[in-house]
Parts: structure tokens; sequence; C-alpha cells
């Protein structure tokens, strides 16, 4: 926990599909179960997307699980969820989503001193041939360390 800040859950898949042009932080609207349930850890944003209505952004698809111990007054665990940022913010990604076809994806969820966040990534969709340049990337690197380490022993 560095700075009062702690990782609950991150969208590993997100940096896969889509080049993550900006990052902005936006608060969450929840109910009490749901805080619950996120401190807890059980949150999947594998699917999950925002979209912007009515000059507010909404947080499609993401999944909290309902507390254990909420009995009658738990939540839904994939309701829509509404995101705090600030007009000039919503404006500014109102514009880039509508011109230039990007999309609002989640990145992170995390908790920010006691108060649940979520990474807000302004996104442009991958190509399959992306994709691949990115894992042959990844495998030399791996490859390139593998060796380092292996001429670094013997020097021992």
């Amino acid at each position: 926990m560095a700075g009062g800040i702690k990782v609950i859950a991150e969208n590993r898949k997100a940096r896969h599909d889509y080049f993550i042009e900006e990052t902005y932080e936006a608060g969450v609207i929840l109910t009490g179960t749901e805080i619950k349930s996120i401190r807890g850890g059980r949150v999947n944003l594998k699917d999950s997307y925002a979209e912007i209505k009515n000059r507010e952004v909404w947080l499609l698809n993401t999944h909290i699980s309902p507390y254990e111990k909420g009995n009658r007054f738990n939540h839904d665990p994939l309701r829509k969820r509404k995101l705090l940022l600030n007009k000039r913010e919503i404006i500014k990604l109102s514009a880039k989503v509508q011109q230039q076809g990007m999309t609002l994806v989640p990145i992170k969820i995390y908790l920010s001193h006691g108060l649940a966040k979520i990474e807000l990534g302004l996104c442009k969709g991958k190509k399959n041939y992306d994709k691949r340049d990115d894992m042959a990337d990844k495998d030399a690197k791996r490859e390139i360390e593998r060796t380092l380490r292996e001429r670094n022993k013997g020097q021992y």
C-alpha cells in the first residue's frame, strides 16, 4: 500500500486489446455493500467499459460480487454505476469518443485513502497484427533477460 493506495483489481486484457492514449482518475458512486465487496477484492473488470450519456459517465458490465453478509441490502452485481469526473473532463472525453472513435475502458480499481477510484483509459482498439507484434516484442525481451541472467550466473 504505497501512499494510501491499494490496487484491488486490474484489467490486464485492456492493455492487450487497446492502445491506451490517456488515463483519468474517476470516483465511483457505490452502495454500502458494494464498497465492502470491493474492500474484500471481489471485483471483475474483464468485460467492463464506460459510456457517456447526457453529460454523465456510466460504468457498465463491471461485476462486483454481492457481499456475503449483506442479506436483503445486497446489490445487483452488474448494475450501472455513475463515475465522478469534472465537467471539463467529461466534455473532452465525449468529443474524443465521438470524433476519433475511441473507447473508455476501466484499467484498474483501487482504494485511495479509503475511497474507491477507477483509472479510466481513453483507448484505441488494436488490430490482430498489433497484438502479434506486442507478443513478439515481449518474447524477445524475455529471451534477452534470460540470456543475461545465464551470463551473469557464470561470473560469480
